[in-house]
């Protein structure tokens, strides 16, 4: 294409690209772009992200230079432009570009008697869209909200009554027969917890693209892979479908609250049932604890807009403690990522050692 040509070009992305909101990766802030076809994402800064929002067929580069001039204040060169256009045109994301060649299939993961993971439905996406098919009538905020009030109704009970509760829980360990259901019970739980996050996306224009079984002797879950939730607009539904498995196991105890509440100070089924909603209420907020792999993690990077917390605020520890060495690298970082990393780390810390100090506390209570 020659230089007149590509300044008149009028460029548009292809249907069905994919451009995520803009993610904060250490010191800089990227978007995410994601091939209809192949699938394949790559990152890109928030310049390139402002024209590719744009490229819809009518505009040109005479178009373009004044509104990136008044966004940015400096021009945008033709040379800038046609790398974009290059860019875009190899990855075969303008209309009019061949598909380029698709990545190489993953290697299969070796599974072994230890540890594994294995596919479980032939069609995830399909099988989580026939399931909120069937539930959306319960979806809708006149039913949610009422059952949000009743979570936090149960949450204020199980703190008001935490003494008892944990009374009971005690006993429940001489009690090996009621100790296996309450057990089945959470593994149960944990089991529609991540149908939640597939059911949740649906609900929210996610796809679902895998589900299956991972197991770590002596444990077995269902997990359930939800490949473009960062796409999503806004922070909502993002927030919904990481924390959708954690009110899903605060909703099955709802009726188990009841029926404690309901039971007599001597009836026999107290103590299992007090136990089961110690365990499950440990079980579903855990997974809110702001620490990886859990939920809680994946909601505070949405909240934030950061990408890569964790090994994020490591890198950037690294950089701090390294002095002047690191000095040039932590001038690329702004007032807002230092901040996020600072907070970040600190949090954990001090999350960590309250983690460590309520579970031995938790453990003893019921030893004694």
């Amino acid at each position: 294409m020659t230089a007149t040509a590509a300044r008149a070009y009028r460029p548009a992305l292809r249907q069905g690209v994919l451009l995520s909101p803009p993610l904060l990766r250490g010191p800089r802030t990227v978007h995410l772009v994601r091939h209809p076809v192949t699938g394949a994402a790559f990152e890109v800064g928030i310049k390139e992200h402002f024209l590719m929002a744009r490229l819809d067929g009518t505009r040109n580069l005479d178009d373009l230079a004044p509104v990136y001039a008044e966004r940015f204040g400096r021009r945008l060169g033709e040379e800038n432009w046609n790398r974009l256009l290059g860019l875009l045109g190899t990855r075969g994301l303008l209309v009019g570009a061949p598909d380029p060649a698709p990545p190489p299939p993953a290697p299969p993961r070796p599974n072994s008697f230890w540890r594994g993971t294995r596919p479980m439905v032939a069609d995830a996406e399909a099988t989580t869209a026939r399931l909120h098919r069937a539930l959306r009538p319960l979806l809708h905020s006149a039913v949610q909200l009422p059952l949000l009030a009743a979570v936090f109704v149960l949450l204020g009970f199980l703190a008001w009554r935490s003494g008892a509760l944990l009374d009971g829980s005690a006993e429940l360990v001489g009690q090996p027969f009621a100790l296996m259901g309450v057990a089945l019970f959470l593994w149960a739980s944990i089991t529609l917890h991540e149908l939640a996050h597939g059911i949740a996306a649906q609900h929210y224009g996610g796809h679902v693209a895998e589900i299956g079984l991972r197991w770590r002797f002596p444990a077995a879950l269902l997990y359930c892979t939800v490949d473009n939730y960062l796409f999503l607009p806004g922070r909502r539904a993002k927030l919904v479908i990481a924390g959708a498995g954690a009110y899903l196991n605060m909703l099955l105890l709802l009726p188990f609250g009841v029926w404690w509440f309901l039971l007599s100070a001597d009836a026999p089924e107290r103590s299992p049932v007090a136990g089961l909603l110690v365990l499950g209420t440990i079980q579903a907020l855990s997974n809110l604890v702001p620490l990886p792999p859990l939920d809680g993690y994946r909601m505070l990077g949405h909240a934030v807009g950061a990408d890569h917390l964790a090994p994020e605020t490591r890198t950037y520890l690294a950089l701090r403690l390294r002095g002047a060495a690191g000095a040039d690298a932590l001038a690329g970082y702004a007032v807002r990522a230092r901040r996020i990393y600072t907070a970040y780390a600190l949090g954990s810390a001090v999350l960590v050692l309250l983690l460590a100090a309520a579970t031995i506390t938790f453990v003893l209570h019921l030893l004694g």
